[in-house]
């Protein structure tokens, strides 16, 4: 079945599934309801509202003591309205509250206020993919958050809605361009490959490939490429899950290897249609610039930089001092190229309502985001989402279908201005004219507004839709099937214009370039399952099968052209004089799987969970192309033994445990295979082909052994709850590149590797219930980690490509690096220790020392505080951590330097911090920065802790009936503390923008 006739199907599919539930409201079913209406109209009818005793409960359980399939569900305005009879009790739960048991006794109007109960928060259920389970029931290490959390958040990515909230996930900000990416790692990094780290995206049981659709020549902006998990909208989800351990993921196989990342997005909800307007508004700067030298500071570095390389006369081309630029003239480059404010402003509306039966929800949101750069870009994004859930009258039969359609247009600079900003020569001239036009001094220098010229454009459109059939066969005996599809494209340019080149350079059109990215991405998802669960031998029994076929494809075209009669034909590849095709493919990704399920709950206190799944993936051979794995999770809930039932301290208490294996396959398509592409050279009219890749059918899965235990306590009635984990994961047969000899014409060979990685860490989660009083309640949770990475063996490492990137029993995120001593008095130079005391410095016989950039530990504290109408939310994020400083390199040539490099080194006997300024003809020291670089000096604590996001929030009373008003101010990195001197400590690489700070104020309407 090819995707084109899958797609039309599918859609077919769906058209069936939505007569389906049209004949389910026909008016045969609506007859049925008039029927049931009938026979309560003889009854009595009561109404009311449920509170906490301030603020109105949506969403609030009303039901009928002894009576089936008489629910309701509470409004958004708490409000109410079910037919009983006037003798009748009804049973009112939420989630978070005590239940209430409430007696009619006749009455027609009753406003019921529930009190708090946090021992009910150990009766959420949580979404563990294809089944859900209670929180106080699991086995696996399953952490999550709701919407609650993300929507006090101004962010547009899924991945920063997570930052510092979970314990064992770590997540890095990787740019602050609006639209760019996010890094994260799942309990450390698993394979030897970096590209093969990342946790699979579930979102309402389709997956979604976040592998990257971007082309590395299109896009210079970003550190990396472009990320598909933009097109997720924070705004339509309702709860995020991550599964950590073996037993909440083994149920995945091999493609929850690094852990599973579960969206669920909003639904629908009963009662009467309600609509939510959300908009707000933002700014956002740069967290912290550089401390950089001034004109004086940099022309003395510069006069000293010429005494000591013993110059009289400065040369014609130094133009920051020899005259020819204002030696008085002063631009602090990062206030304005890197200094502008970004402006951002979202929309976001909700349509909500239904039945009992059927519940509906139609969602769109617009977004635009500029950026801090000088000139004018601006990102947009804007979807819509819609979700609609269906029951039977029997309630056997169910209906869940979900689809979301997102558009992105990003218009960015083609280069980063971050490190043009930090470097450029203070003095130097203005940016335009007086008539306005840029100013290149004649030719003196290279305008950086020149880099406005050449543009980043990205259009990209995606859809995921998903539909959930289910029909209760027997009692207990559930047969489900679901179906996902996905379909993603993208566009993508990169423009190098003549106009971006200094005009005395006299660069024709005929030299403009673009580069040209295509991609597009689609994929299926069929997943029949049958559930039977069952009271067996004082326990309950759970039975799941299932099975996954799974077909993903995608379509890459990559271009360049030059040679253009004229810049404004740069998007016209037909005026281009030359073509190159880089890239033009086609792959298939198909997947397969079987998988089973057994839960065995004894008394609700001991619990045994076995998970087995046997993957197929088309990535391997025929002869290694299945694997089977599986695991075994158990808790004991000693809470629940008799000695402790009535503990009037110890309200729960669970240890739990679970060991199991899972395997990897992100290797890329047809790895196996000897593969051809194009050779781009023209013989007697035909181009040839040349081989690509070698034949090698025998390498397999990686395998991941999975071992955790932990322990859950509440105390005080869960008042204070800890949850701690110990958890070892290794990892081996690692797909990578075997080195060949250069004779092959290839330099490695993809195969396994006997090689093993260890992570293993401590995981702490402490919630607190401070205070809980009627009008002022305030919860605190803190989560810690503590991780370590370890590559416990690698056969012949000594003699691989890899034997300078990595170290038997030391983490596979090092730097090796020099031995700094310091400044030499005498000479000025910087100096290192000489490992193989042989009189010089050598690379890399040197450049040993091991260094460790993974984090040390890292976590998150945040505090909810409700008083009234009011409440704030703030959460402190917090790493400790070393990482690359910023490069201090060639000191005394024409570049800006931090301000502490004033203390340098100028006559003998100085002990100074660094070393002569040269400009640029002492070798001695264009070798000491060099090595420099690459020492111990080079590297600097990086630790922080950062008010990461703080949001207050006020519910306006209003005289208007059903009709709720709440005004929020929002923040996003603003406070920082660190000892990190040159910038935001979050995310370091040269060049590129680190996070913003932002400030955003809401006004959200519900009527």
């Amino acid at each position: 079945m090819n995707n084109y006739s899958f797609s039309k199907g599918g859609m077919d599919l769906y058209c069936l599934i939505f007569l389906g539930f049209l004949l389910s409201v026909s008016p045969l079913s609506a007859k049925n309801q008039s029927q049931q209406s009938n026979s309560f109209s003889q009854q009595h009818k009561v109404q009311g509202t449920v509170t906490d005793g301030t603020n109105p409960l949506p969403g609030v359980t009303i039901a009928i003591k002894n009576k089936k399939n008489n629910a309701v569900i509470s409004d958004y305005s708490g409000q109410f309205s079910l037919t009983c009879s006037p003798n009748d009790t009804l049973i009112v739960s939420y989630i978070g509250f005590k239940t209430a048991l409430i007696s009619v006794q006749g009455r027609s109007l009753l406003n019921i206020v529930l009190s708090y109960d946090t021992t009910t928060l150990q009766e959420v259920r949580v979404n563990a993919g294809y089944y859900s389970v209670k929180e106080s029931e699991r086995t696996g290490s399953i952490a999550r958050i709701t919407s609650k959390d993300i929507e006090t958040q101004p962010v547009t990515n899924v991945l920063a809605t997570m930052q510092g909230r979970m314990a064992g996930v770590s997540i890095t900000q990787t740019t602050g361009v609006p639209g760019g990416g996010f890094d994260i790692k799942i309990r450390g990094q698993n394979s030897l490959r970096t590209d093969a780290n990342a946790p699979l995206y579930i979102i309402d049981g389709v997956p979604f490939s976040s592998e990257p659709i971007g082309y590395n020549q299109t896009n210079t902006t970003y550190p990396g490429l472009s990320s598909p998990l933009n097109s997720i909208n924070p705004d339509n989800i309702e709860s995020i899950e991550i599964l950590k351990d073996a037993d909440a993921t083994a149920i995945y196989g091999s493609r929850g290897a690094n852990g599973v990342v579960l969206i669920t997005t909003k639904k629908g909800k009963e009662g009467k249609t309600r609509f939510t307007l959300t908009a707000s508004t933002g700014a956002g700067k740069v967290t912290k610039f550089m401390d950089l030298m001034n004109t004086q500071q940099y022309l003395a570095m510069r006069k000293q930089a010429f005494i000591n390389d013993g110059l009289a006369n400065y040369n014609p081309s130094d133009y920051d001092i020899n005259g020819t630029w204002d030696q008085n003239r002063y631009t602090n480059w990062q206030k304005t190229l890197i200094g502008n404010t970004a402006q951002i402003n979202d929309l976001h509306g909700t349509l909500t309502g239904g039945s009992e039966k059927t519940q509906f929800l139609l969602s769109g949101s617009y977004r635009t985001e500029s950026t801090v750069f000088i000139g004018d870009f601006l990102y947009k994004k804007g979807g819509s989402h819609f979700s609609l859930n269906h029951r039977s009258d029997d309630s056997k039969f169910r209906l869940t279908f979900s689809a979301g359609y997102t558009l992105q247009d990003n218009d960015m600079p083609a280069s980063d201005f971050t490190s043009v900003s930090r470097i450029l020569v203070p003095n130097a001239p203005a940016l335009y004219n007086q008539d306005g036009t840029l100013n290149w001094a004649e030719g003196t220098w290279e305008n950086p507004l020149g880099n406005l010229f050449p543009k980043v454009k990205s259009k990209t459109n995606d859809l995921v839709a998903n539909t959930v059939l289910s029909y209760e066969l027997l009692p207990g005996l559930v047969l489900k099937s679901s179906l996902g599809y996905t379909n993603l494209s993208t566009t993508e340019t990169r423009t190098w214009p003549s106009s971006a080149f200094n005009p005395a350079a006299n660069v024709p059109s005929s030299r403009s370039g673009i580069y040209y990215n295509n991609t597009k991405r689609s994929s299926w998802i069929a997943e029949p399952q049958i559930s039977w669960d069952k009271d067996l031998l004082g326990g309950k029994l759970g039975v799941l099968l299932g099975s996954t076929f799974q077909s993903q494809t995608t379509e890459r075209l990559y271009q360049y052209a030059e040679g253009f009669s004229s810049n404004s034909l740069i998007y016209n590849l037909a005026a281009a004089t030359y073509i190159k095709i880089n890239l033009n493919d086609e792959t298939q990704y198909k997947y397969q799987a079987f998988f089973a399920r057994l839960n065995y709950n004894y008394q609700q206190r001991y619990i045994l969970n076995f998970t087995f799944r046997r993957d197929g993936s088309s990535r391997f051979s025929p002869e290694n192309r299945f694997s089977n794995f599986g695991a075994v999770g158990a808790a004991w809930l000693f809470s629940s033994e008799e000695i402790l039932k009535n503990s009037s301290w110890l309200s729960f208490g669970k240890i739990r445990s679970s060991y199991g294996i899972t395997g990897n396959d992100q290797i890329g398509d047809y790895q196996f295979l000897n593969t051809y592409t194009t050779s781009g050279v023209n013989y007697n009219g035909v181009i040839g082909l040349q081989p690509s890749r070698l034949y090698n059918p025998n390498f397999g899965w990686e395998t991941n052994k999975k071992f955790e235990i932990a322990a859950e306590l509440g105390f005080l009635h869960d008042r204070i709850f800890l949850t701690a984990a110990w958890y070892q994961n290794r990892s081996s047969n690692q797909l990578t590149g075997i080195p060949l000899p250069g004779t092959t014409g290839f330099t490695t060979l993809q195969a396994n590797l006997d090689a093993t990685v260890e992570n293993k860490g401590t995981e702490l989660t402490l919630r607190t219930v401070n205070l809980n009083t009627g009008n002022f309640n305030w919860t605190t949770s803190l989560n810690l980690t503590f991780a370590r990475n370890k590559l416990l063996k690698f056969p012949g490492l000594e003699s691989s490509p890899y034997s300078q990137k990595y170290r038997i029993g030391k983490p596979l995120n090092i730097a090796l690096l020099y031995q700094y001593k310091g400044v030499d008095p005498q000479t000025g130079l910087h100096t290192f220790e000489d490992l193989n005391a042989d009189g010089r410095i050598s690379f890399p016989e040197d450049q040993q020392v091991v260094t460790d950039l993974n984090p040390k530990y890292f976590g998150g504290l945040q505090n909810q505080l409700t008083y009234k109408k009011w409440k704030l939310d703030f959460l402190f994020q917090f790493v400790s951590q070393k990482n690359r400083a910023v490069a201090m390199e060639n000191a005394g040539m024409m570049l800006n330097q931090p301000s502490r490099m004033i203390d340098s080194w100028k006559n003998t006997g100085d002990n100074s911090k660094y070393q002569i300024y040269t400009t640029g003809i002492n070798d001695a020291a264009l070798t000491g920065d060099y090595l420099f670089s690459g020492s111990t000096a080079a590297f600097e604590d990086t630790s922080f802790m950062r008010l990461k996001n703080i949001a207050l929030s006020y519910d306006v009373p209003l005289n208007l009936k059903e009709t709720q008003c709440r005004i929020m101010l929002q923040g996003q990195n603003l406070l920082t503390f660190t000892k990190y001197k040159d910038g935001d400590p979050e995310f370091i690489s040269y060049g590129y923008l680190p996070p913003l700070k932002v400030i955003s104020a809401a006004v959200q309407l519900t009527f």
